[in-house]
Formats: C-alpha cells, structure tokens, sequence
C-alpha cells in the first residue's frame, strides 16, 4: 500500500486521478471505501478520475485552466496599488506578541480608493473577496487591534475587607422567650 501513495503523490492533475481510479477497479467492490480508509484518497477525486478513464477526456483543474487570466495578469500594477493604499492605515500588534499588520480599513473602503485615488474603473474591478484574499496576501490582515491597557494596580476586594457585602454579620432578631417577659415591668 506504501507503494501505491507514494506513486500517486508523485503524480499531479488527470494522470493522478486516473491513477487512482484504475487502483480503485483493480480492489473491485468497495474500492473507494477501501482506498479512502487506507490511503486516505479523497472519494471525489477517485470518482472525477473514473468519469476521465470512462470518457477518455481529461476534466478541468478547479480554477486552474477556467479561461480567465489572473488579477495579476489581468492589472499588472494592483499589488502595488493596494499597498500604497493601505500602507499609510497600517497598525502593529500593540503587544508586540506577533509580527502581524492589521488595516484599518475595510476591503470596501479599499476598493473606493482604488477607484478614487489610483484611476481604476469601477466596472472592471475585481470583486471584494479577490481583494480580500490579496491584502491577506500582502499580510495586511482586517481585525482591529484593541489598544493595551495597563493592568489595574488596586487589589480586588476580599472577604475581611469593609466593601465587601458578605463579611457584615447578619442581624438577629430579638428574642421572644418566656424569661424575657416575666422580667417585664406591667405599666
């Protein structure tokens, strides 16, 4: 079995799939059950390569080869736009715990600059998600940072200090006893 994921991890695209869909027909039934569990085969992947051997035509990748050019290909100078954008809103980790840039503007308010500021039209702008997706690229990242607070100097109550509510002795009320009124003067 060793054998077997080792070759098809050395493959890539169709010749994987269909790889892994002639190894599916050699086990026979339950094969994909079998190679999923075992290999740990994506059962889709093998039925995509099934479709391929039984059609005999190679499928499309996802994205890859979908007939449109990259945003990169598409805007040679967008990269660069968007930084010169965000640049100037870019906050550190006030903890100085990680490395991590936060903007502080919104992937909206960037794509209005775009427009604005840098001449794009708004018609031929890519969408805000494929902006999103390139500023986290960038490792301009949109979570706002809370400011550091100084840690509070003054102790938190305890239960022998005077503030707080359960050190106050409970009242008693007064005692209505058979002693306590033979002792009583009549008026």
């Amino acid at each position: 079995m060793e054998v077997v994921a080792a070759a098809s991890e050395a493959l890539e695209g169709s010749p994987r799939r269909r790889f892994m869909a002639g190894i599916v027909r050699l086990l026979g039934n339950g094969g994909q059950r079998l190679a999923e569990s075992m290999l740990g085969w994506n059962r889709g992947t093998i039925r995509k390569g099934e479709d391929e051997l039984r059609a005999g035509v190679d499928l499309p990748d996802g994205r890859k080869d979908n007939g449109q050019a990259s945003l990169e290909t598409r805007f040679p100078a967008l990269l660069q736009d968007l930084r010169d954008i965000v640049e100037p809103f870019v906050q550190v980790d006030p903890t100085l715990r990680s490395e991590r840039l936060y903007r502080k503007l919104t992937t909206r308010e960037v794509m209005r600059r775009l427009v604005s500021d840098k001449g794009y039209a708004e018609a031929g702008l890519p969408c805000e998600e494929a902006i999103r997706q390139r500023l986290n690229g960038l490792g301009y990242f949109p979570q706002r940072v809370r400011k550091s607070r100084p840690k509070k100097r003054s102790p938190r109550p305890t239960r022998s200090s005077t503030r707080s509510t359960s050190s106050t002795p409970a009242r008693t009320p007064p005692s209505t006893s058979c002693a306590s009124r033979s002792t009583q003067k009549p008026p």
